[in-house]
């Protein structure tokens, strides 16, 4: 356990940002999930918002650094090749 009040700080800031950082993750996995539901029923416009909400999510997860700049360019331009391929 922390004994100066500085690593006692650190701690508490480090539990609020695992707990916000796990948000924004099961959010991503959540719209990611919603995405390939709407793919089975082949409705562009769905997909479209859908695509969108997903950009939003992955650009605050790369902006946080929870995962790379790539990873984020590589999803999107998977999602809409599959889009597109309907």
């Amino acid at each position: 356990m922390a004994n100066h009040k500085s690593a006692k700080k650190r701690s508490r800031q480090i539990l609020k940002r695992n707990e916000i950082n796990s948000q924004v993750l099961s959010k991503l996995k959540t719209d990611l999930n919603k995405f390939s539901d709407l793919l089975k029923d082949k409705n562009k416009e769905d997909l479209d918002k859908s695509l969108s909400s997903i950009n939003s999510s992955l650009s605050k997860v790369a902006k946080r650094g929870l995962v790379k700049k790539q990873f984020v360019s590589r999803k999107l331009s998977s999602l809409s090749k599959k889009i597109k391929n309907i």
